[in-house]
């Protein structure tokens, strides 16, 4: 079987499992966040944690929910780090056992993973045992996809509540209770099967410390071992993409077959894929979701067919002789499964990685980055990415509403200054970030010694790397040296404003449309049911990434592309 009838196999079965998994799962996330019974095990905890399960929060109680969390979770991840040596299960992380971890690494550490940015500028093996691996990193990767789905409901919420109470105040829900049923009933379950799956593939799941093997010339190594599988599950999952071994999803023992690579690209898409037809019963009209994933399975697609052709056909004759850019490429995914996981997960804040994105083509890493760039809504995160596509949507509605001079309406609620307002601060949060952190990482004296490269791809691995924290996908061009203090803490910085200044947005923006009164659809309203409001947003998606980074796309990737 030739490579590309195999690649064009391997997308046709992950489309289908994708389409089978649509509508139960999202009909079962609907069904969640819309229950108004608390199993016995819930009530136990908001006992324990006194909260009040029926109480319906403002938005700005919701976001300082969200806040507070997400600040003590940063705060423990820290001292798990720091004091690490105090710690069981610590194998062979130093001459003398586990170590403790620098101070400005732990803090990027436990900003990236609460962040479900899962940027790692360690070698996981070697410097994290497995009580921090499994207490601290694991369990960020669960509470972390909780949380951005939390918002994302909260914003469905305001499109779907009627409004008009003047006692209600637009209240959204309850952050403490979306975020319990969102581990409880979604993320634990799944990743429980998930990981039994992985194993019986071939995933490693130990806590020994490693293996001690024979090399072919005769030396003794020992081969680290992990409780892979649990972590690799709710890794993919909840889009989160810290690997347990440096390798991530290209290592053996995370990832050791084709059938693994796929079923892998699936669990990172299943949940965003499926939280658009969530959203379309939940605001009572099924299309809506329909035209949600059309948009964002059209764009994944688009950049999955470019990938794999500009891998395929690379500029430089060592790599046409080879057949293709299988530089940074594991043999047994070839360059159709490493353009479907590259593709996927820079699509999906996800950021695991089964090739050396640094060794893709230039045109090839031009479109990973703009993947991200374009906020990652196709599909985008567990949550973010739907919040992140319905602000879009708002901007496109707002642009066609200044073209034929009438108030825009979304789902029954017209958008006035505020909540345009409140979608602007959310997607221009990211460029601000990305563009600042990339000009102040190139221009301040002595950053530049951190570049292993020069001319246009250092300047790609740069742009990546802030594109990458501000999008909180956490992969990277490799060419690129981040221990620094200087690197440290500017990720970490770009990390928490590319997270939560966008969700504070979101939050704003739900709570303006729960107050407001539902409206119902006249003949001047524009239609965002069908495929004219599809390519609307589509284009707007597009236009917003062209007009706010081909500057710096053309000083990088494009260049390189090129050259």
């Amino acid at each position: 079987m030739s490579p590309t009838v195999a690649g064009l196999l391997q997308a046709g079965v992950l489309v289908l499992f994708l389409a089978v998994a649509y509508k139960p799962l999202g009909g079962w996330m609907a069904r969640v966040y819309s229950d108004q019974r608390h199993w016995r095990a819930e009530r136990l905890l908001y006992r324990v944690v006194r909260v009040d399960p029926d109480a319906q929060q403002r938005w700005t109680t919701y976001a300082a929910g969200v806040l507070g969390f997400s600040f003590v979770s940063i705060v423990l991840l820290y001292l798990l780090q720091r004091l690490q040596p105090l710690l069981p299960l610590g194998f062979g992380r130093g001459t003398d056992g586990a170590t403790t971890v620098a101070p400005a690494m732990a803090f990027n550490t436990a900003v990236s993973f609460v962040t479900n940015t899962n940027w790692q500028s360690y070698v996981p093996e070697a410097v994290l045992g497995h009580t921090v691996q499994m207490v601290g990193l694991t369990v960020q990767n669960v509470v972390s996809a909780a949380v951005g789905m939390a918002v994302a409901i909260a914003l469905v919420r305001g499109f779907a509540a009627r409004g008009g109470d003047p006692t209600d105040g637009g209240r959204i829900g309850n952050f403490w209770v979306d975020l319990t049923r969102g581990v409880t009933r979604i993320l634990l379950p799944l990743s429980v099967v998930a990981a039994v799956a992985l194993v019986a593939m071939g995933t490693v799941m130990s806590l020994r410390s490693g293996v001690d093997v024979t090399g072919v010339d005769g030396a003794r190594n020992t081969m680290p071992l992990a409780p892979a599988a649990s972590q690799e599950a709710v890794k993919e999952l909840g889009t989160n993409g810290g690997g347990i071994f440096n390798a991530n999803s290209a290592h053996p023992f995370e990832n050791p077959n084709a059938l693994s690579n796929l079923f892998e690209i699936f669990l990172l898409l299943v949940i965003p894929v499926a939280l658009t037809r969530t959203f379309g019963i939940m605001v009572g009209d099924k299309r809506q979701g329909h035209v949600l994933v059309a948009v964002t399975g059209g764009i994944w697609a688009v950049f999955v067919g470019l990938t794999w052709l500009a891998e395929t056909f690379p500029n430089g004759p060592a790599a046409l002789v080879a057949g293709g850019a299988m530089e940074g490429k594991e043999l047994r995914f070839g360059i159709p499964g490493s353009a479907l996981f590259a593709v996927s997960t820079t699509g999906t804040s996800t950021g695991a990685v089964n090739s050396a994105h640094d060794s893709l083509s230039g045109a090839g890493g031009g479109i990973a980055l703009l993947n991200m760039l374009l906020g990652e809504v196709a599909p985008g995160g567990v949550g973010a990415g739907l919040y992140g596509i319905l602000v879009l949507a708002i901007i496109a509605v707002f642009l066609a509403g200044l073209m034929v001079g009438r108030t825009p309406e979304y789902l029954g609620k017209k958008l006035g200054r505020v909540q345009v307002t409140y979608a602007a601060i959310s997607i221009l949060a990211m460029p601000a970030v990305v563009l600042l952190g990339s000009g102040l990482a190139i221009a301040l004296p002595g950053t530049g010694d951190a570049m292993n490269n020069d001319g246009a791809h250092g300047f790609s691995e740069v742009l990546y790397a802030y594109a990458s924290a501000a999008n909180n996908n956490g992969s990277a061009f490799a060419g690129i040296t981040v221990t620094g203090d200087f690197f440290q803490t500017s990720l970490a910085v770009a990390m928490l404003f590319g997270r939560f200044v966008p969700i504070l947005a979101v939050l704003g923006l739900a709570g303006s449309l729960a107050r407001q009164r539902h409206v119902e659809p006249g003949a001047g309203t524009l239609p965002t049911d069908g495929v004219l409001f599809g390519a609307l947003v589509g284009g707007t998606i597009l236009l917003v990434a062209a007009l706010t980074f081909f500057p710096a796309m053309a000083l990088g990737p494009i260049a390189e592309a090129l050259s």
